[in-house]
C-alpha cells in the first residue's frame, strides 16, 4: 500500500494527515507525486499506526436499535468515574486523540472533522460547567464514543452565525448545525451490569469558511425518562 492510499483510507486531507503524523507537507507532496521515494519502513509504520488508531476507536462501542428503530451508542467502559468530581483535564487529554480525524454521518454521507478547538470547548464551555452529577459523568464518558455519535447523528437543525465580528467569524462563517444523538451508560450493582440509562444530546457542528464542518461541542445532555435498556 502506498502512502497516498494509506492517507485516503483515513479520510484526511494531505495537510491534516501531515499534521496528525508530523510529516513535512512538502515531503508528503513529493512522496505522493512519486518525485521522492520514502524509506521502506515509513509506509509500513504509517499503515500500522492507522490500523491501531481505528481499531482502538471501534473495538469497545456498539450501535444498537431501540424498539422504535432509532440508533443508540452503547458506552461499554466507564473511563471517567469521579464519584464527586470529574477530572476534566484527563477528559481533555483523551480528546486530543481525535484531532485531525474525520468521521462520517451515516444517514447523510457527510464528513465531520475534529479540529484543535474541540477538546477545549468540550471541557471548558459554560454549558459543561453547568452540568452536575450523572449528566456531567455522561458528558465526560461520551468522549469515548465520538466517532460513533457522529455516525448516528440525525435531524440537523441549522442556525445562522450571528457572531460576525468575534472568534466565530471564520470557524462558523457558514453557520451552525445541531444534530440529535442518543447514547447509553451502563449501571452496575456491586460490579454486575444491571441496565443502561439512555441519554439524549446534541452535536454542535460549525460550518467553517473553508467549507468543512467541524464538531465543536456536545450540548443538552439529559437522561431520558423512558424505560432503561436491559
Amino acid at each position: 500500500m502506498t502512502i497516498k492510499e494509506i492517507r485516503i483510507q483515513t479520510g484526511l486531507s494531505r495537510k491534516e494527515f501531515c499534521e496528525r503524523f508530523s510529516i513535512p507537507l512538502r515531503t508528503m507532496e513529493e512522496w505522493e507525486a512519486g518525485r521522492r521515494k520514502p524509506p521502506e519502513y515509513i509506509p509500513r509504520m504509517l499503515a500500522y499506526y492507522v490500523q491501531i488508531l481505528y481499531k482502538e476507536q471501534k473495538k469497545d462501542n456498539k450501535i444498537i436499535m431501540d424498539p422504535d428503530g432509532r440508533k443508540i451508542v452503547l458506552v461499554n467502559e466507564i473511563r471517567f468515574k469521579g464519584k464527586r468530581k470529574i477530572n476534566w483535564k484527563e477528559v481533555k487529554e483523551y480528546l486530543t486523540r481525535y484531532i485531525g480525524n474525520c468521521y462520517e454521518i451515516e444517514s447523510a454521507a457527510e464528513k465531520i472533522y475534529i479540529g484543535n478547538e474541540f477538546p477545549e470547548e468540550f471541557t471548558e464551555s459554560e454549558s459543561r460547567k453547568a452540568l452536575m452529577g450523572a449528566n456531567a459523568k455522561a458528558k465526560a464518558n461520551s468522549a469515548t464514543i465520538i466517532p460513533e455519535l457522529i455516525q448516528i447523528a440525525e435531524n440537523p437543525q441549522y442556525e445562522k452565525n450571528r457572531d460576525e465580528a468575534g472568534k466565530h467569524i471564520k470557524n462558523a462563517k457558514n453557520g451552525w448545525y445541531r444534530y440529535d444523538v442518543r447514547f447509553a451508560m451502563p449501571v452496575y450493582d456491586e460490579e454486575i451490569l444491571v441496565r443502561y440509562n439512555i441519554y439524549k444530546a446534541k452535536l454542535l457542528i460549525n460550518h467553517a469558511s473553508n467549507g468543512k464542518k467541524y464538531l465543536y461541542d456536545i450540548l443538552s445532555i439529559k437522561k431520558e425518562t423512558s424505560k432503561p435498556q436491559q
